[in-house]
């Protein structure tokens, strides 16, 4: 089944809450959660305390995108608030197998992101161990920018490799200018957790565009 996460990034933050009751309401399966650094994308939007506070506002499962230079550094935290997803950049970290085991061991499922530019094939030896392999389909750090085609490619290559080391209960995540077109491509290439940020945020029907991702 393909879910929908509508990024948080795309939403009015002077009515948060009300920005995701209304996306619950539409029939939501995740909340997206973009955490930037400033520092691994040029851009910085907020953290833990913010994730921690809209928290009790929606039943929807949280999905944490750590575009970081140090996600390690934040996975008690995340899972103190109730985190389902933690998603680190493959950039970032040296000791990837260690990390993706204290996810774990902190009760939350370890998902691995990969920059437009970054082969599938760096995650050969940690696929095994994932729940999540997001492709990124723009280059991170902005919302609203213009899908990346070659991410259909590697999204097959991720579905490749899942079914190659026995893992295919992994979701394949794709992120960036995500609509009810390019959908389609990326759905057919494997896909199954898709993140929209102005697409849902910036519709007139937020039911009407999820349940068009979901199906197109």
């Amino acid at each position: 089944m393909i879910k929908v996460a509508p990024s948080m990034l795309s939403a009015d933050f002077a009515i948060l809450s009300e920005e995701l009751k209304s996306i619950e309401t539409a029939g939501a399966d995740l909340l997206h959660i973009d955490v930037m650094d400033g520092h691994f994308v040029p851009n910085l939007t907020f953290g833990a305390p913010v994730v921690k506070a809209i928290r009790p506002y929606t039943k929807m499962p949280f999905d944490v995108h750590l575009m970081v230079t140090n996600p390690g550094d934040y996975v008690e935290e995340y899972a103190k608030i109730g985190v389902e997803y933690f998603t680190f950049h493959q950039e970032t970290v040296p000791h990837i197998h260690r990390l993706v085991q204290h996810i774990k061991q902190c009760g939350m499922k370890a998902g691995i992101a990969l920059n437009p530019g970054t082969p599938v094939a760096v995650l050969e030896d940690i696929a095994a161990d994932l729940d999540m392999i997001l492709i990124m389909s723009v280059n991170p750090g902005f919302g609203g920018q213009s899908f990346i085609p070659n991410a259909i490619k590697k999204v097959k290559q991720a579905k490749l490799l899942l079914e190659e080391v026995d893992n295919t209960s992994a979701v394949i995540e794709v992120d960036g200018g995500i609509n009810d077109i390019t959908c389609v491509p990326i759905k057919r290439a494997g896909a199954t957790v898709l993140v929209a940020g102005y697409a849902v945020f910036g519709a007139s029907n937020r039911a009407k565009m999820i349940e068009a991702i979901r199906t197109n």
